[in-house]
Parts: C-alpha cells; structure tokens; sequence
C-alpha cells in the first residue's frame, strides 16, 4: 500500500513537473509571436454585441480611429465586440491581434486578425495583453471585460507596472461600477479617491482617441 501511495505521488509530481514546461513554453512562444507588435491597445468588451448593436459601431469606429493614430489593436480574437474592435484595425490599415483562449466549447477566432495567437492558460494571455498594450480601453461587457479591467488597475495602482491610459467607453454603462467605487470602496477606505484617477470615463470613440494619444508617444 505504502509503495502504491509513492507511486502516485511520484506520478502527480512529474505531471506537475511538464505542466511547468507546457507554461514556460507558451510564454517563450507568446514573446516570439508578439515580438514584432507596435505600440498597441487592448480592447475588452462582450462576445455577444451583434453586428446592429450601437457599443459594435462605436467599437469599430474607436480601433478605426486608434489605428489611423498609429496603435495596433488587440483583442480576444472572438466574436462581438472584439470582432468589430479587429474590424476596425483592418479599416484603418493597423495590424489586428487576437488573443485566443482555448476552452471547451470557446467561440471561433473572428475571420479579422492578421495575427492569431492561442493560449492555454488565462494568466499567460493576461502577461500578454498587459506586456503588448500602451493603453486599455473597456467596452460594455461582463465578467471577463470586469476580469481584464481589474487586474491593469490592481497592476498600476501597486506600481508593478508602468501607469498607462485606462479608458472605459460609455458612461451610461459604467456609471453605476463608479458610483459603486465611490460609495463602497472610496467611502469605506478601501481605495483612495486618487485610485478613481487611474481611468478615464468617455463616450464617444474620439474622446478615447484623442485622451489616448495624447498620454501615449507613439
């Protein structure tokens, strides 16, 4: 019985062991990918956004904009939002980048990328859109926008990384997380009201444009 156990345990230690390579491995292979990447933003926003809804006009429109501004644009690479954010990128002539993540039963890349990159673990993508983006502009979307929009603050509030332009675009959409900031996380002190200056609230996709070129040399 004894020896069986060490078995096992023997066993999970080495699958642990190559899962370790498998990550060290998908980071060299995300550096050597991306390598080539210029000045970018990253753009989160909802899957869902149809190609009618108002939030994809604007969204394609902004990557449109960002491109003519000389900014690469990368995304997920899926659907909704991120599809019309690579639309944009490939109107304006900017390289368009999607971010895969591969899950069972994930959407499709979107047919507008120039350069697909897929990834197995979420924090590795994560490393990416944080080491390639000058800027982060969140678009109306659900837990994984929140996801994306959480960890740039969290980053450049604990000075691990260099501050850059944090946009969120819609007011309508967003004003209720802020008041919430405000009222629970400022009010109570779990934040300072200097943290709620780590991002910029506009509404149309000018307004992102110019705030972001403005605090970014490209």
């Amino acid at each position: 019985m004894a020896d069986s156990r060490q078995y096992l345990i023997d066993e999970l230690s080495i699958k642990e062991s190559w899962r370790l390579f498998r990550i060290m491995a998908e980071i060299v292979d995300g550096f050597e990918e991306l390598s080539d990447v210029g000045p970018a933003v990253s753009l989160f926003g909802s899957a869902r956004a149809k190609p009618d809804d108002e939030n994809y006009k604007l969204t394609r429109e902004l990557a449109r904009q960002l491109g003519e501004k000389g900014f690469d644009i990368i995304t997920g690479g899926g659907p909704g939002l991120m599809e019309a954010a690579n639309k944009g990128a490939q109107d304006s002539g900017a390289k368009s980048i999607g971010l895969h993540i591969e899950l069972p039963l994930e959407q499709q890349c979107n047919e507008f990328l120039d350069l697909q990159v897929s990834f197995r673990y979420f924090f590795i993508r994560k490393v990416m859109f944080v080491k390639y983006a000058t800027a982060y502009v969140a678009l109306p979307g659900g837990f994984g926008t929140l996801d994306e929009l959480a960890e740039a603050l969290v980053l450049i509030q604990t000075k691990r990384i260099k501050p850059f332009p944090v946009v969120l675009l819609g007011s309508q959409f967003w004003s209720g997380l802020i008041d919430w900031f405000k009222d629970n996380l400022v009010a109570n002190g779990y934040v300072s009201p200097e943290d709620l200056e780590l991002f910029r609230v506009v509404d149309t996709p000018e307004e992102a444009a110019i705030f972001i070129r403005r605090h970014v040399v490209v």
